[in-house]
Parts: structure tokens; sequence; C-alpha cells
């Protein structure tokens, strides 16, 4: 049934499962609808885990069946003709777009005629827009807006492109977080927190390990849990054996819902080698758990302000980050005051204030 405001919104996701972006989507599609969007989402890998709502055309089940060339046409001429049949008033495309060629074809023919809203959530743009830049241009400068999820790939889209048409939105907090941090039984802080895709490539998490060993912690007997799934684990299981950390450092596989063990934390840590707009740092903040960082581009320096509700430490310097993790433990009024204000800190990003940019934009 249409909803009240008569404007259907296709949100097309490579998935609804693990990762940012894709959780991103997920919420995406749940205030959207609550704002009275008549929403539909296109997944394309068969990767449900996360609440959403709308209906959902669920394209990897069908490459599941026939993952070929003709199977991937076919499943494009399925998405036209969901997309001719729907008349959709916008359509999000939050998907990674490599390949320009594909990209070029599915700009003109599958979108041909409809609002598209490109949204681009790592700093790592190539991933989002073809590199080449002319290409890019033709491909992406007459959309109806281009969504940075940070002022820092925003800057760098129109830098790189001249692109005329961007915008920021942030990623929310999601509401329920506000929920579990009262329903939550506090524990004692024994361990720092990791939490994320274990992909060493971009999550930088040899980074981690190597300034946790050589910190306070270990000796303090506040261990590191490693909480995800990724195609580096059995990587960072044998690199913890190699530094001789096995009784200090744990891994927990993936969970949808970590509050519990991300509120319970001492504090969470990111190392990444580049980012988005890091969802794992404003939930933790959330939580009311602080946050130490690397200042990679982009959005840690978007989200903390140094030693007010984190710290922010300078990238690939292990020495700088185990400097701010032994920090953290040994002056007892900064972390506390980092604690006091973490959950302040992240109320920009609500999901009223996020809810109304993107209503404004779907005008």
């Amino acid at each position: 049934m249409t909803k009240a405001n008569n404007k259907k919104i296709c949100i097309v996701v490579s998935s609804l499962g693990i990762g940012g972006a894709e959780k991103s989507s997920a919420l995406l599609s749940i205030f959207l609808d609550e704002l009275g969007f008549d929403v539909y989402i296109v997944s394309v890998l068969d990767y449900i885990s996360y609440d959403y709502k709308g209906q959902l055309l669920n394209l990897g089940q069908l490459k599941k069946e026939r993952d070929s060339h003709l199977g991937r046409l076919n499943r494009l001429l399925i998405l036209k003709k969901h997309i001719k049949k729907h008349k959709f008033n916008y359509i999000i495309d939050n998907r990674s777009r490599i390949g320009a060629l594909k990209e070029f074809i599915i700009s003109r023919v599958i979108y041909k005629n409809t609002n598209v809203i490109y949204s681009v959530h790592s700093f790592n743009t190539k991933q989002y827009i073809t590199p080449n830049k002319f290409i890019g241009r033709i491909i992406y400068r007459t959309s109806y807006k281009i969504v940075a999820v940070s002022k820092a790939i925003s800057e760098k889209l129109k830098s790189d492109y001249n692109f005329k048409n961007v915008e920021v939105i942030y990623n929310p907090i999601e509401d329920n977080l506000v929920d579990t941090l009262h329903q939550t039984k506090d524990e004692a802080a024994k361990y720092i927190l990791f939490y994320g895709r274990l992909d060493n490539d971009v999550k930088n998490i040899s980074l981690l390990l190597s300034a946790y060993k050589t910190s306070l912690l270990p000796a303090n007997n506040i261990k590191l849990k490693l909480l995800g799934d990724g195609k580096d684990l059995l990587f960072l299981q044998k690199e913890v054996i190699t530094l001789q950390l096995s009784n200090y450092v744990e891994f927990l596989p993936y969970n949808p819902n970590p509050q519990p063990i991300v509120k319970n934390a001492f504090f969470t840590v990111l190392t990444s080698k580049y980012e988005g707009f890091p969802l794992v740092l404003i939930e933790s903040l959330a939580l009311g758990t602080p946050v130490v960082s690397v200042d990679c581009k982009s959005g840690p320096n978007e989200i903390i302000t140094n030693k007010e509700n984190g710290l922010l430490v300078e990238n690939f310097n292990a020495d700088a980050l185990a400097t701010a993790m032994n920090t953290m433990l040994e002056d007892k009024q900064l972390y506390l005051h980092c604690k006091t204000n973490a959950q302040t800190s992240v109320a920009k990003f609500s999901k009223a204030i996020i809810a109304a940019q993107w209503q404004s934009l779907l005008k």
C-alpha cells in the first residue's frame, strides 16, 4: 500500500549484512518508512542480517542460482522491470560501484528517467566513483545528488571531480542504543574492544596488536577483545601467537547486536587506514564508552574532540597509539571526563536530525 506522502523510494544496497554502509542502509530504510515514504530495497547479495523496513527484492538469491554473465544480465533486466513497474520518485544507490562501463549502463539504462542519489561511504572513493575523472564526471555529474557521509569525502569529490551536486549527510545512531545504555548491566571494565570487519588491509588490526603489546594494558590485566569476522581471522590469530599475546587477546564471532559488549568495554579502538564515517565510533560514544582512534581519512576527526570524548592519535604510529592507551589507563580524571561527555558528544548524529536532512533532500 502506498503511504500518505505518495513518494516511493528504492534503496539499492550491496547487502543488508556485515558492514557500516550496509547497516546505515538498513537504518535509512527504517527512518524513511517512519517518515511516511513507501520504501523498497534491492539487495545485490543474499546476505540479510540487519533489521530493515520496506519491500525487499533479493537479487542475491537469483545470483546463487545462476552466477554467470547471463545470470547477471537477467538480474539487471529484473531490476529494470522493477524500477519501471513501481515508478520510484528516488533511487538511493548505496552500493560500492566498481567498473566504469557497468556503472555507465546502470546509470543510463537501468536508472533512466529516475532521480538517483549516489552515496559514497568511504574516503577510498574509487570504490564508489571510477578513478577516471573524465568518465566519473560523465556518469555522476547530472545525478540528482551525491551524498557523502563525511565532510572530508565531500571535499575530495569536489576537488577530484569538480562535482557541484554533493551534500554531506552523516550516518545516524540507532535509537535503541539509548535503551541499551539503561538496560545493560555495568561490569568492571577489564578489556578494550575492536569491533568490525577483520580485514587487515583496511582496518590495520596489526597496528592495534603492536600498540597493545607495548602498552601497559596487558601488565594490568586489561585484555583486548576483537569482535567480528573477515578474511584475515586466521592471519590475526597467528599474529597474536607470534606476539605472545594468546593469554590477553580474545576473538569473538560477529554479533549483529554487540551493544552489551561495547558498553562494558574500558574503551573501544579504531586503527583503520581509511574509513568513511565509522559507525563503531558513534555507537560506542552513544553507549557511554570513550574511544581511542587514529586520525585516518575520514570520519574520526569529525566525531572525536581530542581529550573531550576520546583520544585522537597520528595514524600508522604504534608508539603514539600505545601512549594513548596508557593515558586512558593512568589519567583517571581524563578518562572519566571523556566517559562523561561520550553520549552528549554524538547527539548531533541522532536519527531525528539525520532523518530531517534526508527528508529535506527528498522534498
